[in-house]
């Protein structure tokens, strides 16, 4: 891994669970990693209620948005971490790959997102001690 690792979340329309994971590494780890998050058929916007559940933690993810997943993305990352687009998230040789097994909150009430979004925490806290073991 390179002297600033990067991690790139992807889900399928990268409108709810990449984009709670990568504002959670980006809370969490300020700016010691570089954080990409993209999905494979991108929404308009991010999920709403996704945004209000952050927004319940001090996390504001109204500034970013849905991107498409790149080949340049994939490449320029360590970690990938997919987060249910199955087989329309690519593999790419040499990477590191996740894959969280995490309820989609599209259409979900704000309490089901709560817990997504405590779900995601969790796993990023996860994460940040296999990225950053001596810190």
């Amino acid at each position: 891994m390179s002297e600033k690792p990067s991690v790139l979340f992807v889900c399928v329309h990268n409108a709810g669970r990449s984009q709670m994971a990568a504002g959670w590494l980006r809370h969490l780890a300020s700016d010691t990693i570089e954080v990409r998050s993209a999905g494979s058929e991108p929404a308009d916007q991010i999920n709403p209620v996704a945004v209000e559940a952050m927004r319940e933690v001090g996390i504001d993810i109204t500034g970013q948005t849905p991107d498409r997943l790149t080949w340049d993305a994939a490449q320029a990352s360590d970690v990938i971490i997919t987060m249910g687009c199955g087989d329309a998230c690519p593999v790419f040789p040499g990477k590191r790959y996740e894959d969280w097994k995490l309820t989609d909150p599209a259409g979900q009430p704000l309490d089901v997102v709560r817990q997504v979004r405590d779900d995601i925490k969790t796993k990023i806290t996860e994460l940040l001690a296999s990225i950053r073991p001596n810190r």
